[in-house]
């Protein structure tokens, strides 16, 4: 270096030989707009403003919820997005019968259950919302409303508690309305029971539809056993901490958080033709045999589904 150099290099300031001082402020205005349209596309300037107005309504509270606490725009923008890319690029599900759903007015889905965790609720939340433009009002627990940030996610996800006032409220109102009766005997039996349906209790769902006339629509979910085979359990752990069950998968709580993470199994979901109860008067909602057969059909057909599904998928993971 020669002396003029040098003395030039150290009559300069920290300021003046910042690195990032040389980058004009176009320049750096052009990298932050091909970044955003990198990440964001090339209407991020468009979804960057919906963004903000959003923020700001919500901020402001200029939102609304129903009566059940059900916020469809929180769950639309987020929820639903969330759960979108675990339907199509993890699980990969493959929807059928959609038609079957009606485009308005009142229907009740009734699933099987499985998991272990209740993704199948979730999945089938995302599904009819993408295929139908619907939303489903699950109907859950009251273990899920105790909980203390679930039971606040679930309510604003659409859930209320699985009580026949509240269903047939709603499906009078011409809501979608989903039920899991086998509840959590569903989702924490042994893998080695996989695909046979528990009891679907009293028959309480069919009697709201009875009761307000609409469609029962009988859904098969294959996939959601295997993400997490439950292959134990702890049961004097779990009625200490005041849960059905405490679940031994292989995975965990070997791997410990790891363990959570849901195998990438290959899900089938069928809608099945709708029953009607528009036929029958309201009254023969307390007719405890016709309950009883129209339970019985609902179970069969859904079960009778899942033994064909499974002879239709080529693999657990394929």
């Amino acid at each position: 270096m020669t002396e003029s150099a040098a003395q030039s290099l150290s009559g300069a300031t920290t300021r003046e030989r910042h690195p990032l001082r040389a980058i004009p402020a176009a320049d750096w205005a052009a990298a932050l707009e091909s970044a955003a349209k990198e990440v964001f596309g090339v209407e991020w300037e468009e979804q960057l403003a919906r963004f903000i107005v959003f923020l700001r309504r919500r901020i402001s509270g200029e939102y609304s919820v129903d009566e059940y606490g059900f916020d469809r725009e929180l769950t639309q923008r987020f929820l639903l997005a969330v759960l979108r890319p675990i339907k199509e690029k993890w699980f990969r599900v493959e929807v059928r019968g959609i038609e079957n759903i009606p485009t308005d007015g009142g229907a009740l889905i009734v699933s099987n259950h499985s998991g272990t965790i209740p993704m199948d609720g979730l999945m089938t939340m995302v599904s009819i919302h993408d295929e139908l433009g619907r939303d489903l009002r699950p109907l859950g627990a009251d273990l899920v409303f105790r909980m203390p940030i679930v039971g606040n996610i679930a309510r604003k996800a659409g859930a209320t508690l699985a009580c026949s006032e509240d269903a047939e409220r709603m499906l009078r109102n011409g809501e979608l309305v989903g039920v899991w009766p086998e509840g959590f005997k569903g989702i924490g039996k042994p893998y080695s029971e996989r695909y046979k349906l528990q009891r679907f209790g009293r028959g309480g769902f069919v009697s709201s539809a009875l009761r307000t006339g609409v469609p029962i629509v009988p859904l098969s979910v294959v996939g959601a056993e295997e993400i997490y085979p439950l292959v134990g359990n702890i049961p004097a752990l779990a009625k200490v901490l005041g849960v059905p069950y405490l679940p031994i998968t292989p995975f965990f709580p070997l791997l410990g958080p790891l363990g959570l993470i849901p195998l990438p199994s290959k899900w089938l979901i069928e809608f099945g033709e709708p029953i009607r109860t528009d036929a029958y008067d309201a009254s023969e909602a307390d007719d405890p045999m016709l309950v009883f057969n129209v339970t019985d059909q609902v179970r069969e057909t859904i079960q009778q589904t899942l033994y064909r599904l499974l002879g239709e998928r080529a693999s657990v993971f394929g």
